[in-house]
């Protein structure tokens, strides 16, 4: 047998699903969505593209494994024995500064309705949900309403860190730009507007999501 033909099925053998996923997760990182294909990926782990059809059917299933692997460990934070208010605030958190660090999972998940990324956050604030004894005709709302929240405030958070990147720009720098806009405007049209627009410049963006939470939790307890 030549060498080539020992690399190459040395190269089949050492390919499983588990490093496909891995290869594309690290396209979506610097890439994004639209840097991965068959064809990249392929050169990535110097194998053809029918050794990955042999594991994985198409993009769109690629893209939700890659999301579940990410969203899977982001869940697997450690909450045994906490209480269910910090189990959540701690799945919150991590699930977000995921998302931040993988800004392409965000999106993905809106791709995925009831796919198991999803189903995963579901069952995980679900369970801390049903921990807090809320009555059994709001657990559905509950979580929903949580995990609306969690996905959606991340993934926008995510998209602004991209679009401040892309324009080479400071977040402090566009905040301040926008801060004196907001100052600016007409105060009998937008009174509260103009009150906060101090503030804008140092707000923290994870706390600001997670104090969202507390007020999830709050509206919780008052429904116990």
């Amino acid at each position: 047998m030549g060498k080539t033909t020992r690399t190459a099925k040395r190269r089949q053998e050492s390919l499983s699903r588990e490093r496909i996923i891995e290869a594309s997760i690290e396209i979506l990182d610097s890439d994004g969505e639209e840097g991965l294909t068959f064809r990249a990926l392929s050169d990535r782990l110097a194998t053809g593209p029918g050794a990955i059809y042999w594991h994985i059917d198409s993009k769109s299933e690629l893209l939700t494994a890659a999301c579940d692997a990410i969203v899977a460990h982001a869940v697997d934070a450690p909450v045994l024995g906490m209480p269910p208010e910090d189990a959540i605030c701690a799945l919150s958190l991590s699930l977000f500064d995921a998302i931040d660090a993988h800004p392409w999972v965000g999106a993905a998940l809106t791709h995925a309705p009831g796919q198991m990324p999803v189903v995963r956050i579901l069952e995980r604030i679900g369970q801390q949900v049903r921990a807090l004894h809320v009555r059994d005709g709001d657990e559905w709302q509950a979580v929903c309403a949580l995990l609306n929240y969690i996905v959606g405030v991340s993934r926008q958070n995510a998209a602004n860190a991209q679009f401040t990147r892309s324009r080479g720009l400071y977040r402090s720098t566009l905040l301040e730009s926008l801060a004196s806009t907001w100052s600016q405007l007409d105060r009998k049209d937008y009174p509260f507007t103009c009150d906060v627009a101090d503030q804008l410049p140092d707000h923290d963006d994870r706390a600001d999501f997670l104090a969202g939470i507390k007020f999830f939790l709050s509206g919780l307890r008052s429904s116990t």
